[in-house]
Order: structure tokens, then sequence, then C-alpha cells
């Protein structure tokens, strides 16, 4: 499940069309679009059920694809879809013309942003945007934290949601979770620390992100009943970003230099902090940046940089680390001093660092494109988190 350029020319905005495709039995199928030129495929669970977004061919100078991804007034209508059996439905919205589905969980369950009106406001140009959760047939609002712009940034198979909302006027925003009807601002909500940002939660609830500590700018944070812990950064850095966490309670994130150059991938595990580029066999072609997931069996997929490649990774491959025994095959076997009892050391898949990654044609890069073109939202990789309140 991906996105693919399908070699034709989009009339509205003179580059390639994107089509949402399913990889499957090797071969790539077409999800299709509701009679518009482009689709996103962005989550499947194990039904098979893919979400994502879809344009129709009503025109929409506030289109989320067209408008807000790629700036132009000339788009049509974004729709969120949930495709099943070789067919694409189109989930609603708030009450405004468009909806964006980002995740989907075991249960079916989607979530995603829509507009609520169809009205721009003053603060950002654009009608108000608003979470959803979409569950039984039905959408619904997640509401705000009194700003006009909000976005999920993970769902758990227990329908919790996380994200981020603006405050009033739209100049600052704060992360929250949305747990059975409720909304809960976690910055003002969480002891220990300050949440900055809510980058992903497992099924138990634990939130993982930036969060601003005590004599801290910030730094990465498990926050679990309530509380924020300090994750801390690797030595010689000054601060950390969590970015994945499982069911076990592994946490994979990333740590930065003092002065925001370079950054380097970390696992967290049992109060333990360790620089993954130390867990993987001696001259591998990639320095690892960015993991971007972990599995409740350890296997952690990101982005590093080969070399020659800045930290931005703007041209780094994806890679695949997959926890393995020492003395185990392709085990590196010189590395343990570097872990922690019972920690593994990984062999990396050169069949998967091959493939060049382009995180702005995921659902969480599609996220950090609103970032980048001044909404408040998701940052991409290596920039740091600012204080909101």
């Amino acid at each position: 499940m991906l996105q693919s350029e399908n070699g034709v020319i989009d009339p509205l905005t003179g580059i390639n069309e994107i089509r949402g495709v399913l990889w499957k039995n090797s071969k790539l199928e077409d999800l299709g679009t509701f009679g518009g030129n482009n689709s996103l495929a962005n989550q499947i669970n194990r039904r098979g059920q893919i979400a994502g977004a879809a344009l129709n061919t009503i025109p929409d100078p506030f289109s989320i694809y067209y408008f807000l991804f790629l700036g132009s007034s000339d788009g049509t209508q974004t729709r969120a879809f949930l495709w099943q059996g070789g067919q694409m439905q189109d989930v609603g919205t708030l009450g405004g013309p468009d909806a964006f589905a980002v995740f989907e969980n075991e249960r079916s369950e989607i979530a995603g942003f829509s507009y609520t009106n169809s009205t721009p406001n003053p603060t950002t140009g654009f009608p108000t945007l608003d979470p959803f959760l979409w569950e039984d047939g039905k959408m619904v609002d997640l509401g705000g934290l009194g700003g006009t712009f909000g976005q999920p940034t993970a769902l758990n198979n227990r329908g919790q949601i996380i994200g981020f909302s603006n405050l009033a006027g739209d100049q600052s925003s704060h992360p929250f979770l949305w747990s059975q009807g409720k909304l809960i601002d976690l910055y003002t909500n969480t002891t220990g620390g300050n949440p900055l940002s809510a980058d992903a939660i497992n099924d138990a609830g634990e939130i993982v992100g930036a969060a601003a500590f005590p004599a801290q700018t910030y730094d990465a944070y498990l926050r679990r009943g309530g509380v924020a812990t300090d994750l801390g950064h690797l030595n010689g850095d000054c601060t950390s970003e969590a970015w994945a966490i499982n069911s076990v309670g592994q946490i994979a994130g990333i740590s930065f230099s003092c002065d925001g150059v370079t950054a380097r991938a970390f696992l967290w595990e049992d109060g333990s902090l360790v620089d993954l580029n130390t867990l993987i066999p001696a001259g591998s072609s990639l320095q690892l940046v960015w993991p971007m997931a972990i599995n409740d069996r350890g296997e952690i997929a990101g982005v590093g940089n080969p070399p020659g490649c800045s930290d931005s990774g703007l041209c780094g491959h994806a890679f695949v680390l997959i926890p393995c025994a020492e003395g185990e095959q392709g085990c590196s076997g010189g590395v343990a001093s570097a872990t922690t009892p019972g920690s593994p050391e990984f062999v990396t898949q050169p069949s998967v660092i091959a493939a060049p990654a382009n995180p702005a044609l995921t659902g969480r890069g599609m996220l950090d494109r609103l970032r980048a073109r001044g909404f408040p939202g998701r940052r991409s990789m290596g920039t740091a988190p600012g204080r909101t309140n």
C-alpha cells in the first residue's frame, strides 16, 4: 500500500498525477479516485481495508490536496475514503467540502481531518479544519482547543487519538489526547513535563513525543498515567524526540546535536538509551537518523543517510532493522558492550535499504507539508519543537 505516479500530467498543476495503490502478490493495483486526478493511500489494516483520500470533480478553491499541499486554488474537492473489496467508499465530512483520512486501526476506525464549513478564517486563510474519528459509518468531530486548525498524529486499536490543535487566535498549538469522547490538552494536563508534541501512542495509551522539562528545552518523553518521563538524549547531544512506541514499551526516536545539525536514531528500553548506529554491523552503508516505526517484535523501520547525504533525510534511504542474537548469522558480534543486558543487536536488510525513501508521499509526510507552509502541525524531522504556551 503506497502512492505511485501514473505517467499522466495533472492539468491543474502541471505535475504528475499521484494514485493510491495496493501492492499484492507482486502486483500494483490502482485504487482509483472519485473522478478526480489524484488519490493517496495512507494506511492499511489486517483486513485489507485501506484509508486515504481521493479527488472528485467538484471545483473547490480550498481543496485540502491542491490548496493546502500544493498551494493551488484551482483544485477539486478532497474526500476521505475507505477502500475494501475493490470498492472506494466516501466516508463523508464534518460539514465542509473536504476530508482527509490518515490512520486506520484493526477495528476499522479511521482518523483524519475535515473542514467543518466552507468559510475561510482570517487567521489561517482556509476553513476550520478539525480532527475526526470515523466509526460504524459515522464521523465524529473531536473538536479543538479554541483555534480553527487541528490534526491527528496517531490512532491506536482502542480508538484513542493523539494530535495537535491550535489555541484561540491560531498563533500556537498544543498536543492533545482524545479518549472516550473527551479531548485532553496534554500540555496542561501532564505532570513531570509539558508535552510539545504527541507523535505516537500504543494500545496501552502510552504516548511519546517531545516535551519541555525543568532545565531542559525539550527531550523525548514517555507519558504514562498522566506523568511524563524524560527519556534523555545520547551522550554529546542536547535534545531529543521520540517518534515510535510498541506495546512492550520499546521507544525509537531521534537525538539531536547541540547545534541542531546532526541527528542520530536511538532505542530506549527499560530506562536505557542507546545509539542504534552502534548496534548494526560495522561498515554499514547508512547513518541511521529517523526511526519512524517499531513493531512488537522490536523491528524498526526508518530513514538513514548514505555517505554524502545531510541529516535532513531528503536524500535518505529506507531501512529495516531486525533484532538478532549474538552469534546469529548477520549479527555483528562485536557491539554487545554498547547495549544493556538483554538488549538486541540488529541486522539490516540491504534489499530494503536500497529503496529511496520519500516521506513527502506518506500520510505523515503530507502532514509535514502543512507545517512547511507555515501552518501549525506535526514537524518535519530535525526541526526543534517550540514552546507553545
